[in-house]
């Protein structure tokens, strides 16, 4: 049986892949795999929708309704929130941008699949860990067994740097600094890698979670590693700080009521720093952020620093005025003026 040619779809998908976002962008692969999801899950539908097989399905089935349809979907079947809606169209942007530049025969179509819009996420609070939450989460790991002094120093390391996930799981025995000055190598986003300064009992922590394994510490093996011995993945990490959150609501009962999750700890650090008097722009480079932007949102997050704002600032007068008492002979706009 002779092999069916790859159609227009297929090799656009396998250039965009395998050459243009590894290649000519340089992004890493985590990004790639985000992308990579995005499209598997498009075509998926695709191939239910129309009853085709995926190997069957070709450029041309992919118009601005069945993303906005696609869209809908996942909102509605697979339950997803509007940032992660907006993330997979993000990713189908990418793809028809690439393939607008590749193929101008099909500028028109990109252009109008480009103009489906993102959509308008409701600003949540951002749930975070004060500074004694913190210590009582730490506090109860049971530092007795070799899963709990990993934990311990996972934790200890994750507040610390405010490091994402993914940029935690990334660092090697030899990105640690653990003579003067104490600091950690990180690779964030774009492949851009920063230094952070680590505390001195943060340092203490590592360099003997580091002799208790045995570690070279100029070794390139990844730093955090599961009880089978593999390296810890983000599930991982997740199961661990749900795991000792639960654990510390016995001692701090507020603990229960707010959604945690790895990115809690980053955003931790930010309001940790930011209640310690460090500016923005030095938040921003300790936690990598592309554009300060991104950090001003810490600025608005904690209720504690606009409680002491107010207190420190002084109402004019006795308070607000009361309305002028309305008089007969005045007219409504007479006295709508003078309020």
């Amino acid at each position: 049986m002779r092999t069916q040619a790859p159609n227009a779809l297929a090799l656009a998908l396998r250039d965009f892949f395998a050459d243009y976002l590894p290649g000519m962008k340089g992004f890493s692969p985590h990004t790639v795999r985000s992308y990579r999801d995005a499209l598997v899950l498009l075509l998926r539908y695709l191939a239910v929708s129309t009853s085709r097989d995926p190997a069957a399905l070709d450029l041309d089935i992919i118009t601005p309704e069945v993303v906005i349809g696609f869209l809908a979907h996942l909102e509605k079947d697979r339950h997803n929130n509007v940032a992660t809606r907006n993330v997979r169209l993000a990713a189908i942007h990418a793809f028809f941008r690439f393939v607008a530049a590749q193929r101008p025969d099909r500028m028109e179509q990109a252009q109008r699949i480009l103009g489906v819009p993102f959509k308008r996420a409701r600003s949540e609070p951002i749930d975070y860990l004060e500074y004694d939450e913190i210590e009582a989460v730490l506090n109860q790991v049971d530092r007795s067994t070799a899963d709990g002094r990993r934990d311990y120093a996972l934790m200890a390391l994750m507040f610390n740097s405010g490091a994402r996930v993914q940029e935690l799981l990334d660092v090697r025995v030899q990105d640690l600094q653990l003579v003067r000055p104490f600091q950690v190598r990180l690779r964030g986003k774009g492949q851009r890698v920063r230094i952070c300064p680590l505390w001195p009992q943060t340092a203490q922590v590592l360099r003997a979670f580091c002799e208790e394994r045995q570690l070279d510490l100029d070794s390139s093996a990844p730093l955090f590693l599961n009880q089978w011995g593999r390296p810890l993945t983000r599930f991982g990490v997740r199961y661990i700080l749900a795991k000792h959150c639960q654990r510390a609501t016995a001692t701090v009962p507020n603990l229960s009521r707010k959604r945690l999750h790895p990115h809690s700890m980053r955003h931790s650090t930010a309001v940790h720093l930011l209640k310690a008097g460090v500016d923005l722009a030095t938040i921003s480079h300790w936690l990598g952020h592309a554009s300060i932007n991104t950090t001003n949102k810490y600025a608005t997050i904690d209720l504690q620093m606009k409680r002491e704002a107010i207190a420190r600032v002084q109402p004019p007068g006795n308070g607000l005025h009361s309305p002028k008492s309305w008089r007969s002979d005045a007219s409504v706009l007479e006295w709508l003026e003078s309020l």
